[in-house]
């Protein structure tokens, strides 16, 4: 039950102990805002990171050629190694179980023009199972599908930005849009959580590209998924034993790096997962040693202010007041202190980390943010601490007799 008075009383105890009452919220703001900013910076860390990995799906693996750099088997070095269609064959028939998504992969660089507008592309010959491996997302119309590859359809699928760039604020759905003198009819509109560079990509059938511009069923490279089913480790030792297969094939030497390279992604995971989890516990250490110091801090302060009122307080009984009217009032007076410079301190670090956010992504820090519910939990945290730390010093200055509490110097 709201007690009017009980409140007007504890103001004017604030309002008399100002600088007591100001030092009290500064130290609990200022371990909330300690709090917000660190874990705001640790997050947007972990924002850069999940950037620079968001171009592409996290178990890809992409397999490029080149000159052969050692001589093999009686062949010389300085050989190039061609995939063509059979290549695409063998890896399926011989790893099918280990691969979730699969794409040869012809990529041009091509002038695209639709009425007066032209620009210069890269265009990539892909199955329609490329578009995970892009991480790439459908705004509107469709991707490519597998009747476009057996068909040789002359249809495309543009990034967003292909289409301001040549659109404007038309829809491209439905146009036509000439490359290199061929008429292709645009299907699809994507967006790539890649960034601007992977938005101005054009993806064409595989086989309409090929048909046209590799007349000997080349490939330039392959790129595929490996099964969600296999961990790291197992994804690494299946990229080792399909590079060593491939090498075989076209006889390279094991030792050749050059020749044939297969990147996985795997690798670069599991380096920045172990990376986050370092980055985490550092930054939960950190915010529990920052709450730890404010709640010792808190407690210091209610001590201090419970003794300082002893006095005060004797007067209090003397003149009839319960230990349990006192006791209440020394909780609210410290649960109200604690939670306002507790907000005050939180919506402050929100600020801060607002303010600063683009001016940080020099420092690789990007949408430096906190989520809503661990600052708060970190105030309540405080709140609860500041209520137990004022409760045990005014239950025992409660206790004790008016003529005591009189004479404590």
């Amino acid at each position: 039950m709201f007690d009017l008075d009980r409140w007007r009383e504890i103001f004017q105890s604030l309002n008399k102990n100002k600088l007591r009452t100001a030092l009290s919220g500064f130290t609990i703001a200022f371990a909330i805002l300690l709090f917000t900013l660190l874990f705001g910076v640790g997050n947007g860390l972990k924002h850069t990171f999940e950037e620079q990995f968001a171009g592409d799906s996290q178990n890809s693996i992409y397999i490029n050629t080149g000159l052969t750099t050692k001589p093999y088997k009686g062949l010389q070095s300085g050989r190039r190694i061609q995939f063509r269609n059979d290549d695409s064959k063998f890896i399926n028939e011989k790893f099918g179980d280990k691969i979730q998504f699969f794409s040869p992969n012809i990529q041009r660089n091509m002038q695209v023009i639709y009425k007066g507008e032209q620009s210069r592309y890269q265009v990539r010959g892909v199955y329609p199972d490329y578009q995970p491996l892009e991480s790439s997302e459908i705004v509107d119309g469709r991707f490519l599908t597998y009747l476009d590859i057996e068909r040789k359809s002359k249809v495309v699928a543009i990034g967003r930005l292909v289409e301001k760039d040549l659109f404007g604020n038309l829809s491209a759905i439905g146009k036509n849009i000439n490359m290199e003198g061929i008429s292709y009819k645009v299907v699809g509109v994507f967006k790539d959580p890649g960034g601007d560079n992977d938005e101005r990509y054009i993806y064409a059938p595989f086989s309409t590209f090929q048909g046209m511009y590799k007349p000997n069923d080349e490939i330039d490279y392959i790129g595929m998924t490996f099964s969600p089913d296999l961990n790291v480790d197992q994804a690494l030792a299946f990229s080792n034993l399909l590079t060593k297969v491939l090498k075989e094939k076209h006889s390279v030497d094991p030792r050749d790096q050059g020749a044939i390279r297969v990147r996985n992604y795997a690798e670069g995971t599991k380096n920045v997962q172990q990376f986050m989890g370092v980055l985490n516990v550092i930054i939960l250490f950190i915010g529990i040693g920052t709450l730890v110091a404010g709640v010792i801090g808190i407690s210091n302060i209610m001590v201090y202010i419970v003794k300082e009122r002893t006095k005060e307080l004797g007067i209090r009984k003397a003149l009839g007041a319960t230990p349990a009217s006192i006791v209440s009032m020394i909780m609210l007076e410290s649960i109200f202190v604690t939670a306002i410079a507790g907000y005050s301190g939180l919506m402050l670090g929100v600020f801060s980390l607002k303010a600063l956010g683009d001016t940080l992504e020099k420092y690789f820090i990007l949408n430096p943010s906190v989520e809503t519910y661990v600052v708060v939990g970190a105030t309540v945290v405080l709140v609860i601490a500041g209520t137990i730390a004022g409760y045990i010093p005014a239950k025992r200055a409660a206790s004790i007799k008016p003529i005591v509490a009189l004479n404590d110097e």
